[in-house]
C-alpha cells in the first residue's frame, strides 16, 4: 500500500524573476509604505536565509504571494474601515477556541 495521495496536488505557479522587485516598488508606493517596507524586507531577508540553506525557493515563492495578496486586497480594507464598519459586536478569540496554554 502506498502513502502517495491518489492525485498530487498542483502548485501554483512560480513568481516571475523580478517578481519581489516589482513587489518592493509597488510597497514603496503605497501609502503604508513606512509601516510595510521594513516588514517586507524583514521577510523577505528571512525567506531568503531559509533558501539559502535548504536550496528551496518555497519560502521566497509564499512571501512574493503573501504580500501580493495584501497589496491586492488593501484597497477593499481601506474602503471598509473608511465606510465606517462597526465591529464593537466581535467575539474574543479565546472566547471561541479558548485561552492559549503558556509555555
Amino acid at each position: 500500500m502506498s502513502a502517495q495521495p491518489l492525485h498530487p496536488q498542483e502548485l501554483p505557479p512560480a513568481p516571475a524573476p523580478a517578481a519581489a522587485a516589482r513587489l518592493r516598488g509597488r510597497i514603496a508606493a503605497h501609502a503604508a509604505a513606512d509601516r510595510w517596507l521594513p516588514a517586507f524586507d524583514r521577510d523577505w531577508g528571512a525567506a531568503l536565509e531559509e533558501s539559502r540553506q535548504t536550496f528551496d525557493l518555497t519560502a521566497l515563492h509564499e512571501v512574493v504571494r503573501a504580500w501580493q495578496g495584501r497589496l491586492d486586497t488593501a484597497p477593499a480594507v481601506a474602503a471598509l474601515i473608511v465606510s465606517g464598519f462597526e465591529d464593537a459586536d466581535g467575539v474574543a478569540l479565546e472566547d471561541v477556541i479558548g485561552a492559549r496554554p503558556r509555555q
